[in-house]
């Protein structure tokens, strides 16, 4: 797919699948009200999304209304895994309606500016011996270094009554504070602040 030039200084480019508005050139700015721009790019969104082992889950409830949760998750190919117990009631509001939204942020990363980016997507439900393989102990492994820790956890998330959810996205929206960091610092050298 070609990228299409929206103005000046932002031009949306083809993403991982997805359409990623990101600025080609540095150009300052004189307000904060639109920072379509300020998309990730695709190696610092993979450095988010390998060093950042949380998320905020949102789902509908039967009234409309939305809910979330903060929870663990593993990406790997493109899609997003997180594990929950049959009983909660989000996953019956996700049987009903299968779409769902992921929230990243940067936050308790170390990566030294703000970033987030959030993924709308639809939700399917695992719960074969495969999946389960591979997952826990990937899932485990991301919330523990003591390899003794993982395994403990990896085995307790191994339950009769517990699901995988798979997360396939269809669309994201990124933010990236180091480039509007960089046209505010040009605003302000040529005299618009």
């Amino acid at each position: 797919m070609k990228s299409i030039r929206l103005s000046d200084n932002v031009t949306v480019h083809p993403v991982n699948d997805f359409w990623s508005a990101t600025s080609v050139e540095p150009s300052h700015i004189t307000n904060f009200e639109d920072v379509t721009s300020y998309g990730l790019n695709p190696p610092d969104e993979d450095r988010l999304l390998a060093l950042q082992d949380e998320c905020s889950f949102g789902w509908v409830t039967k009234d409309g209304s939305p809910m979330s949760s903060i929870v663990n998750f593993v990406y790997r190919d493109g899609l997003f895994y997180i594990t929950t117990a049959i009983q909660r009631p989000r996953v019956k509001a996700l049987t009903r309606d299968p779409r769902c939204v992921i929230v990243i942020s940067s936050k308790g990363t170390g990566i030294t500016v703000s970033q987030t980016v959030t993924y709308k997507g639809t939700v399917e439900f695992l719960s074969d011996r495969e999946t389960k393989d591979w997952f826990y102990p990937a899932l485990s492994a991301r919330k523990h270094t003591d390899a003794d820790k993982a395994r403990e956890y990896a085995t307790m998330l191994d339950s009769p009554d517990r699901v995988i959810l798979k997360i396939t996205p269809v669309k994201r929206v990124s933010y990236d504070g180091a480039k509007k960091a960089e046209a505010t610092r040009l605003a302000r050298e040529a005299g618009a602040i």
